[in-house]
């Protein structure tokens, strides 16, 4: 009896459709007080312990951090994949009607966080190498402060909201892949082809077995992480040559399946062990210095108040052009209010940050920002959507 009750609220809590952004945001605070406390010995060493996996000369040796950003981030990445695939094809993204709000909001929240950012660091090309890191938008997190308004909130807003953010994740796929990828290995790159034509082929036959595609998306995974490019593009290209279409009327695609068996893995697994990873910010000898960084203030900056202007100044524009039209049953102030909660990058924001700078007294400044920026768009996005709710 004891064990059956915490069991049951367990079961209850993960039913919970804001479930993941609550662990998010547990793992992140958890990271956080470890770093500031005597336990930031013992939080520091887990992520540095060497993982190494070899066949013959074939060696890939990391860190456990690096594993997480590399290896774990790309499984995010191919469900995100595998959503953008079905989305375009057949859901919220498979008409011209439907694709025009997230685009023209999505350019705007690109557009005006980077531009913010190039105003506070276009002095130090050094500082320039993180312009993309307040592009982003956290899904999870997002989701997860509108979903704690229920029906207070109308499910337009919520299905604008994550074709937005799909769109920003799509687009810093893009960055990724064209703005920080240093050298390249054509004879990685060369296998990688050649897997990438077995995947084809695998596409093609309309071939429902999972191992083959997973098999073959790890032999494109390792050549992509010792080619230069970033490891997690292989999850993206994996996804889209899943297959779609069902064998029979009966059966689920084998790209639903994968996409409903994975995102629980993702959404209570992977992204709060990136988090938890990556979200450990010393605030030791912390002072106006650090706070007053470009870096920092680009970053807080960008998302909180270059999110929200960038998507609603698009979005009116987009409006008065009469090419597209608010969602259904919403005000402009409940949108403003989902603007702000698009300011919540957490996840994307941290990941392109690693991405952008190596040193930690860089990547230091990018968290500040990124938490502070989340934090704010979160809460600010939150008080917003519960003032503008009808009255019951």
């Amino acid at each position: 009896m004891l064990i059956q009750k915490p069991i049951q609220y367990l079961r209850e809590f993960f039913r919970l459709e804001a479930a993941g952004g609550i662990l998010l945001g547990g793992t992140a605070l958890l990271a956080l007080l470890m770093e500031n406390s005597p336990l930031a010995y013992l939080y520091n060493s887990f992520l540095e312990v060497p993982v190494a996996i070899q066949m013959g000369t074939f060696l890939i040796k990391k860190p456990l951090l690096l594993w997480i950003n590399d290896g774990l981030m790309a499984v995010f990445f191919f469900l995100i994949g595998l959503e953008i695939k079905r989305e375009i094809l057949e859901g919220q993204l498979s008409s011209r009607d439907q694709l025009s709000l997230p685009i023209f909001a999505a350019l705007g929240g690109i557009i005006i966080p980077a531009l913010i950012y190039f105003i506070f660091n276009y002095q130090d090309p050094v500082s320039l190498r993180g312009w993309a890191i307040p592009a982003a938008t956290d899904i999870a997190f997002a989701l997860g402060v509108l979903t704690l308004l229920g029906k207070r909130v109308p499910e337009s807003l919520k299905i604008a909201l994550v074709a937005i953010a799909i769109l920003d994740d799509l687009a810093a796929i893009v960055i990724i892949a064209f703005f920080y990828t240093d050298t390249l290995s054509l004879l990685s790159l060369s296998i990688g082809l050649i897997a990438l034509g077995v995947l084809a082929i695998l596409n093609i036959k309309n071939v429902q077995r999972i191992a083959a595609y997973i098999i073959t998306g790890v032999i494109l995974w390792a050549c992509v992480l010792k080619s230069g490019v970033h490891a997690t593009l292989a999850g993206v290209v994996l996804a889209f040559f899943i297959p779609l279409k069902p064998v029979s009327k009966d059966k689920k695609s084998l790209a639903k399946k994968i996409e409903y068996n994975l995102h629980p893995w993702v959404a209570y697994g992977v992204l709060p062990l990136f988090a938890f990873a990556n979200a450990g910010v010393s605030l030791q000898g912390l002072n106006m210095s650090y706070l007053a960084h470009p870096i920092t203030l680009g970053v807080f900056f960008g998302l909180f108040v270059g999110k929200q202007i960038g998507i609603t100044l698009f979005t009116k524009i987009g409006c008065t052009l009469k090419l597209l039209k608010l969602p259904q049953n919403s005000s402009w102030l409940q949108y403003y209010g989902m603007a702000l909660l698009t300011g919540v990058g957490f996840t994307m924001s941290l990941f392109i940050g690693t991405l952008a700078f190596e040193d930690p007294e860089h990547q230091r400044y990018v968290r500040l920002g990124v938490l502070s920026g989340s934090i704010v768009s979160g809460i600010m996005g939150f008080l917003i959507l519960r003032f503008a709710a009808p009255k019951r």
